[in-house]
């Protein structure tokens, strides 16, 4: 059957990856959507296949009393199994109508190559994506070629992960079907893989793409590190700038047609040029057509979806090659919270991109080749270069899986979120830093970035349910600075981010002082090299700065849009901006870095005025051009009124203009002084946010970094009290915002009770407090 004439409806014909691509094309208009020309053989020829060479009786007597537990039986079995397929016949009548249309394909293609592909009936269903269970071969050319390799496709249907992924499903009645199409030439452009939701948090409102050089098996299979994007699935259909989030990955290896004439496989892995590695696999238009394309076929199957797609080197044209209902995070219940939580340290081994937010700690076994998975215990914690799908037996047993290479979308990844465990993939060295024997602790909880510590470390977990949450007399909002973590964080219940600090993105997604990015060209050698692999796939030094910062303040937006998002400029201190790279160049050394050089003091200063203007750029990007007008501002460290309207008019001169298109500005109330000046300050703003921690240390003269005297800090203590009572009813008074960054009441239960006596318009937490406290409450609603 030709694709073209193939429907959503026909999987009992073609299978499950056939159904849904013939779907896209007889289904959507041409324009839409490209995928590559061709056609599938049916289940009824799989079956006249089975019975022409009495198939069925004989693979029944081999699965007869399998136990998919016993490994080593298991390969066996298998193994049995595929040498009688591929040893088999094909049926004239299959291998005749192959021909005829093998050389239709060829009319419009004279050097025709195709790929050959499973397509199970029990393949990409709802309710399991059983991704990569079965065989895909690659820049197959001439007959005789498509015939072996239809074979191999059939035969791979009783491979050890599939019969033991079926085995573990309950999907044990299956047929195959075969799909033959014209290769797209991705090994001279790219490819990848996206979804039409973050893999990890289920955050829907975002397409999640990877990217690599060369043909996407490399992404797929996890022998490569990849691109990663984020594209905002609302402005995207609104016309306005799209892309949240640029990572740059490794993308060592490249995949591509082989070019021996008598190489075993028909793809080969080249290695990747140092320059190119240091560029983006797609460009920016790339990225929004995919993720266009990827908005269209979600709303086709009305589902979330898991799309493999590739862009042709010769001619630029992006294609879908698969397309199948994403089977894990969709089918999550959004009324439940977990979470995982370290409660011990340990020295950090090595790390890569997280998988999941679960932690698992185990014995680590170090796999070189499939030949050792019968070697895993229950409990191990798997350690590869890379995991091939062949080895699903063995991490069903895996207490966590870590991988020198693949990316958040391989199929580790894929199967590890499949049986509910953690995963860090792409560590680089995870193979020669662990070793067999070795007890290590597995943390996804902590980001995008999954770290192996050292130990069987002690964790918690605990789950509640969002119904259990009572009504409170004020919003209560989250601390949340770190980007990789708000599409998790959103989940909770929530009223927005009363404090997102502008410093925590600059340190952990640029690193860079930013007057080493105004002053690249007389940086010092040494310094410059690195700055040149910092900025790796930004057109310049400043680019780099402005669109990180856009980058994870347009995240945070989109993360809890339509919710206010208040970003704090940068507070860094002195010896905080003298431990970016190219910092000390440029800093002052204090003797007190908490009470010297440091917000709206420094903003306005001729020395780091040209610096602070790069945040304005970039705030001003996200509210104007994005259009995410849910960001507010936050002025940290006002010391004196003048600071406060010389800070208020430097925002103006740079586009962010009080009121302006809904803009409010929020002080940080957290010296003395802004409390006994209140009303003069509140001229200049539309509201306080009280910093409890600075407020305290600079009210009863403490240094909160002294373990000395760490026993007296205290926010509760009735100077701090009477301070904060001063600023709320000022803001009360004049009709403004009144926000407080405290502790939660399983701290401070009193405190908690004060604040709800007093009338704050807000208390904002950081996370692991908004956690506790949501349980706190639902245990002590009173």
């Amino acid at each position: 059957m030709w694709l073209d004439k193939i429907t959503i409806g026909d999987i009992d014909k073609v299978g499950g990856k056939n159904a849904s691509l013939g779907g896209l094309i007889s289904e959507l208009e041409t324009n839409q959507i490209h995928v590559p020309e061709g056609f599938a053989t049916t289940v009824h020829a799989y079956n006249e296949f089975l019975s022409l060479n009495n198939l069925k009786q004989q693979i029944t007597s081999r699965l007869d009393g399998l136990d998919v537990n016993n490994l080593p039986e298991l390969s066996k079995v298998s193994e049995s199994i595929q040498d009688l397929i591929n040893d088999s016949e094909l049926p004239p009548k299959l291998i005749s109508e192959i021909k005829n249309a093998l050389e239709k394909l060829q009319e419009t293609d004279n050097y025709l190559s195709v790929a050959v592909r499973s397509s199970a009936t029990n393949e990409d269903l709802d309710s399991a994506s059983f991704a990569g269970q079965q065989k895909t071969l690659l820049n197959i050319e001439g007959l005789d070629q498509v015939l072996i390799a239809v074979k191999k496709v059939y035969a791979s249907l009783y491979s050890e992960r599939a019969i033991s992924h079926r085995d573990h499903h309950g999907h044990n009645d299956v047929c195959m079907a075969v799909g033959i199409q014209k290769m797209v030439r991705s090994d001279s452009g790219s490819a990848g893989v996206m979804f039409t939701l973050d893999t990890e948090s289920g955050f829907d409102q975002v397409v999640f793409i990877t990217s690599a050089f060369g043909l996407g098996e490399s992404v797929v299979q996890g022998q490569v590190n990849p691109d990663e994007f984020y594209v905002h699935k609302a402005s995207l259909e609104a016309g306005r700038p799209a892309i949240l989030r640029r990572n740059l990955g490794a993308k060592a290896i490249q995949m591509i047609h082989s070019t021996a004439p008598d190489a075993e496989s028909t793809v080969e892995t080249i290695r990747v040029d140092r320059s190119k590695r240091l560029t983006f696999s797609i460009n920016d238009d790339d990225i929004l057509e995919l993720a266009r394309q990827a908005l269209i076929i979600e709303k086709h199957f009305q589902k979330p979806m898991d799309i493999e797609w590739a862009k042709d080197g010769e001619t630029g044209q992006l294609y879908i090659v698969q397309a199948r209902a994403e089977t894990v995070k969709s089918r999550t219940s959004n009324s439940s919270m977990e979470r995982y939580l370290l409660k011990e340290t340990g020295s950090m081994l090595c790390e890569g991109r997280s998988v999941g937010h679960k932690i698992g700690s185990g014995a680590v076994k170090v796999l070189d080749h499939k030949s050792q998975i019968a070697d895993i215990n229950s409990g191990d914690v798997l350690v590869a270069e890379m995991t091939d799908p062949d080895w699903e037996p063995a991490m069903k047993k895996a207490s966590a899986i870590i991988t020198n290479r693949g990316g958040r979308t391989c199929h580790a990844a894929i199967i590890a979120r499949e049986l509910g465990i953690p995963a860090v993939v792409g560590c680089g060295d995870a193979t020669d830093k662990l070793r067999s024997g070795q007890n290590v602790t597995v943390s996804c909880a902590e980001g995008d970035t999954g770290f192996i510590y050292d130990g069987a470390l002690d964790f918690e977990h605990k789950t509640n349910t969002t119904g259990n949450m009572p009504e409170l007399p004020f919003e209560l909002m989250m601390n949340v600075g770190n980007p990789d973590r708000a599409f998790d964080f959103q989940g909770l219940p929530n009223q927005g981010v009363g404090l997102a600090r502008l410093e925590f993105i600059i340190n952990r997604m640029i690193g860079v002082h930013p007057k080493a990015l105004l002053n690249f060209d007389s940086l010092p050698p040494e310094i410059r090299t690195t700055v040149e692999r910092r900025i790796a796939g930004y057109s310049d030094p400043i680019e780099f700065y402005v669109e990180k910062l856009v980058e994870g303040i347009s995240t945070l937006a989109a993360a809890f849009s339509p919710k206010k998002v208040i970003v704090r400029l940068s507070d860094f201190k002195s010896n905080e901006y003298a431990n970016l790279i190219g910092g000390r160049l440029y800093e002052p050394e204090e003797e007190n870095p908490m009470l010297g050089f440091r917000g709206a003091a420094r903003y306005i200063s001729k020395s780091f005025r040209d610096c602070f203007e790069l945040e304005c750029r970039a705030i001003k990007k996200v509210r104007n051009e994005m259009a995410f007008t849910n960001i507010e501002l936050m002025v940290p460290f006002v010391r004196t009124v003048g600071e406060a309207k010389q800070v208020v008019e430097l925002l103006a001169e740079n586009g962010l203009v009080r009121g302006e298109n809904g803009l409010r500005i929020i002080m940080m109330c957290e010296l003395p002084a802004n409390a006994l000046l209140a009303e003069q300050f509140l001229q200049y703003f539309d509201g306080f946010s009280i910093g409890s921690n600075d407020l305290t240390q600079l009210t009863l003269g403490l240094d909160r970094d002294s373990g000395v005297i760490a026993h007296l800090f205290n926010e509760s203590d009735d100077a701090i009290r009477q301070l904060m009572h001063m600023a709320i009813s000022a803001c009360k008074k004049q009709g403004k915002y009144i926000g407080i960054c405290g502790q939660g009441p399983s701290d401070h239960p009193d405190f908690a009770k004060w604040l709800m006596e007093v009338g704050v318009d807000s208390v904002s937490l950081n996370p692991d407090s908004m956690f506790e406290t949501w349980f706190y409450l639902a245990e002590n609603s009173q």
